[in-house]
């Protein structure tokens, strides 16, 4: 009777190069402001804040349709899409943005805790599309 052992190992890299090798890539845009994009999916922007990350997709103005039905469908999808979530950014007032949002706390983030948020913000944007889909055409 033989038995497998299996050794884990621990192995760190730099946020950046650790998303370049596996095949995202990465744009610095601002000082802690990263645009990062992976095939054909819309990029995700993550501000690196201290000791947190917050990601960020942008879905568009949604102003042109936007009523409180759409926003209560969107508070229920909130609850189908965890751990992502929409929110609308108002920095700029005069272009409201339907946005996917997610954060983590950097210490101790894993690769696989990393990877699970792009691919949690891309099956997100595939509801959104779905929900934008009903009130765009």
């Amino acid at each position: 009777m033989s038995s497998e052992v299996i050794i884990a190992t621990h192995k760190y890299n730099e946020f950046e190069d650790f998303l370049k090798l596996n095949d995202f890539v990465v744009e610095k845009v601002g000082e802690s402001i990263y645009k990062i994009t992976r095939e054909e999916e819309l990029p995700v922007f993550v501000n690196i804040d201290g000791n947190n990350m917050f990601f960020e997709v942008d879905l568009g103005n949604i102003s042109a349709f936007a009523d409180k039905e759409f926003y209560f469908k969107l508070l229920h999808m909130n609850t189908e899409i965890l751990p992502v979530s929409f929110g609308i950014d108002n920095t700029n007032p005069d272009d409201p943005r339907l946005v996917l949002a997610e954060s983590r706390v950097t210490g101790d983030l894993n690769d696989e805790e990393l990877l699970s948020v792009f691919d949690s913000l891309e099956l997100a944007v595939d509801r959104a599309e779905e929900l934008l889909a009903e009130h765009i055409g």
